[in-house]
């Protein structure tokens, strides 16, 4: 207490300090909080002597503690006992902390506010037994009593000081008598008001995000040489923001129950070249998941219009932070938690925010629409990003978020909104069906490749100045085939997600006979002598291999006549379509007669009986692709054909 406020206390005029106390309170309280902390970290450090430590003179600074003999406390804390340690400075260190408790009070006291006798009476019963021993140890057992949240296991020093924090709060916000753009004040000095405006103008562009949710609240005071602001940001105990500033230096106080969301917040600072110290993890049961984290970030700024603008930058961010962890936890169920995480940032970022998204139904809108433009075919549990892709699916979300915000404060129905989102995802959804008939497309023309690569060796049998290296042959048709069963797995993995994705599943299992016996094929010919094939021989192999390079090549357009019908219904696909079906049903019928004919050739002529083991195993693959390709083109056929039944 200053000198002017102790002659005014004792001419019994206490209530007129009331101002002063408080903000001599207030202080107290940082101070209060870095003495636990400090206790906490020393003993942590004896504990665990080899791990790394922080020396808290960031936090010490921030409170406004000029003794700097407090940054040597950690380091040079030891355990002298089971439970003992040896603390330098541990008896001042319990007697400042002593009178930071008494410093919070006497507000109270000068208000003749009820809670005052309470606090005195706790205190009492905390300090009853000495804290600290007379040989300058500390007892590990005193220090958990001290800085203990956990209620259960009884009252604790921080405990007291969290429910008079609050109360302090309450109490400032009766007292302050002017406002400055919404923010309560008492106290300031002239130049003050301007820099709490500044802050304000940050607040008050971004406040209309939060909607209805209660937050954002903000008092400003002058706590000696230091501008103080303080809000509330939302509902959670543990989640605080002071600031202070002085001269062109901002320091801000953050904590917060939710380690990510803290590290979002330091994020949102990145372009302002914010120093942040080291993110401080507390164990206390008061809060959700029993631990809170805290950090401090300086900005020292240029000039005082650089000062004004960081700080209306910071109040612009607060809405962001208000039930941040809860949208990304119905986020994660749409997307994975590295997308969630960075559509908060984009919409924090664009001034979108998350509120509206969460007023307007979150992910259960999404479902909603995603069941509708499916018609109901959707796997119970997919995802949006699973139905989409990762990238689709951020990119619809993105528009949920900016549409969700303008709708909601332009006033417009929240079925409107949930209208225009699914209008807007049956294009994303009928995109992403257009890609399963890419996996089918890049498989028909693995096909191609394989059957013309055969076909091309066979035709180059014909001269000995032109004979085909055929294990060069086989093994680029391997390297095919594995590469459409890549695609294959692809769309099985895809069919856990929608009816029409099981669909094309169906279709490249089917399909993928054609690439398995067409490298079947390949491979018998690397074990072939081109120089001992009979021309009778080699012209019926390799009509075989033509008809099915014209075969698949015909697969392949019906299944880009398909991605027409599907897009727009157009006749003339749909005529294109049925007629590349019906030229593969006949180059089947053709590649079966003439594979009987190279049969025949093989029993007329003079030809070892290992190389015509070998020519008979490639026509009979051969063979068999035809067929595979007929019976995929009739289930391509069917699939297309019910789709445009069940459209009527």
């Amino acid at each position: 207490m200053s000198e002017k406020a102790r002659i005014v206390a004792a001419l019994g005029e206490r209530r007129l300090l009331l101002p002063t106390l408080l903000n001599e309170a207030l202080a107290a309280n940082d101070r209060a909080k870095y003495r636990l902390t400090l206790l906490q970290t020393a003993k942590a450090h004896a504990d665990s002597p080899d791990e790394a430590f922080s020396d808290l003179r960031t936090e010490r600074l921030a409170c406004g503690i000029a003794e700097a003999f407090y940054d040597d406390v950690v380091a040079k804390t030891t355990k002298s006992g089971i439970d003992t340690y040896a603390m330098p400075q541990v008896r001042g260190l319990c007697s400042a902390l002593l009178g930071d408790l008494m410093a919070m009070i006497a507000p109270f006291e000068a208000a003749q506010k009820p809670e005052a006798e309470l606090f005195q009476e706790r205190l009492q019963e905390l300090s009853g037994t000495p804290w600290y021993g007379e040989d300058g140890t500390i007892r590990g057992g005193s220090i958990t009593a001290l800085t203990s949240g956990d209620r259960a296991r009884g009252d604790s020093l921080h405990l007291l000081i969290m429910e008079m924090h609050k109360a302090l709060n309450r109490l400032q916000a009766e007292i302050a008598t002017k406002s400055v753009d919404g923010a309560l004040t008492y106290g300031l000095q002239s130049d003050d008001r301007s820099l709490v405006a500044a802050f304000m103008k940050g607040v008050n562009r971004t406040r209309a995000l939060k909607f209805d949710h209660p937050g954002l609240g903000t008092t400003a005071t002058r706590i000696g040489a230091k501008l103080t602001m303080q809000n509330d940001i939302g509902t959670t105990d543990a989640h605080v923001l002071v600031i202070y500033v002085e001269e062109k230096r901002v320091t801000v106080t953050y904590t917060d129950n939710h380690l990510p969301r803290l590290l979002f917040f330091q994020g949102l600072f990145a372009d302002w070249g914010v120093t942040w110290g080291d993110v401080h993890s507390r164990t206390d049961q008061a809060f959700e998941g029993g631990v809170y984290h805290l950090c401090v970030g300086i900005y020292t700024a240029l000039d005082k219009a650089d000062l004004k603008a960081y700080l209306t930058h910071l109040g612009s961010r607060l809405v962001f932070l208000i039930d941040w962890n809860r949208a990304r936890k119905r986020l994660q169920l749409l997307v994975p938690r590295e997308d969630a995480l960075s559509l908060l940032s984009w919409a924090a970022e664009n001034d979108v925010g998350h509120m509206a998204f969460m007023k307007a139904g979150g992910e259960r809108m999404i479902f909603d629409a995603l069941q509708f433009v499916a018609g109901g075919t959707l796997t119970y549990g997919v995802t949006l990003a699973e139905l989409l892709g990762s990238e689709a699916a951020v990119s619809y979300l993105r528009f949920i978020l900016k549409d969700c915000a303008h709708g909601l404060l332009n006033k417009r129905p929240l079925a409107l909104i949930r209208d225009e989102a699914r209008v807007e995802l049956y294009k994303y959804y009928h995109s992403a069906q257009q890609n399963l008939l890419d996996l089918a497309s890049n498989h028909a023309a693995l096909a191609v490749e394989i059957a013309t690569s055969i076909r091309d060796g066979l035709l180059a049998a014909s001269r000995p100045e032109t004979f085909p290296r055929f294990e060069r042959i086989g093994q680029r048709a391997k390297d095919w085939e594995r590469k459409a069963d890549e695609l294959v797995i692809r769309a099985r993995e895809l069919a856990r997600q929608s009816e029409q994705a099981d669909g094309i599943r169906r279709l490249l299992e089917a399909a993928d006979d054609i690439t398995d016996e067409l490298e079947e094929a390949a491979f018998h010919l690397t074990m072939l002598k081109p120089e001992s094939m009979a021309e009778e021989i080699r012209l019926p192999l390799a009509t075989i291999a033509r008809l099915l390079v014209e075969g698949t090549q015909e697969y392949l357009k019906a299944i880009e006549n398909a991605r027409g019908i599907r897009r727009s219904g157009s006749p003339d696909d749909m005529h294109d379509f049925l007629e590349s079906i019906h030229r593969i049903v006949a180059i089947e019928q053709q590649s079966d007669t003439t594979e009987r004919a190279v049969r025949k050739a093989l029993v007329g002529a003079e030809v070892d009986y290992r190389q015509a083991f070998v020519i008979a195993e490639s026509a009979k693959k051969l063979e068999s692709a035809a067929d595979a390709l007929m019976h995929t083109g009739m289930i391509l056929r069917d699939q297309i054909l019910g789709r445009i039944m069940e459209s009527r």
